[in-house]
């Protein structure tokens, strides 16, 4: 566990993103156009990604840093697969 200092950064940092994270999930439920809420899901797992590395500095482990690195290839894939649709009407060529 990190004290002084850091932990309050960290403790700072987890409050913005989770700030950040309500906002996106407003604008997930109230956003006017389908793109708006992908681009907030989008944003959801990039803050996802960022809590989820902030608990890894905090405990100190680096099996949540490779967890982290699953949610962002599934949020990139989410998003694309999101986008294709929206655009094409489909998700396979």
């Amino acid at each position: 566990m990190t004290t002084g200092i850091l932990a309050l950064a960290l403790d700072i940092a987890v409050g913005a993103i989770a700030l950040a994270m309500l906002l996106c999930t407003w604008r997930l439920i109230k956003g006017p156009k389908s793109i708006d809420r992908v681009l907030a899901v989008d944003t959801l797992y990039i803050n996802a990604v960022a809590l989820v590395l902030l608990l890894g500095i905090r405990l100190q482990t680096s099996l949540l840093f490779e967890a982290a690195l699953i949610v962002a290839m599934l949020g990139f894939a989410t998003t694309v697969g999101l986008s294709r649709y929206l655009t094409r009407g489909d998700v396979v060529e």
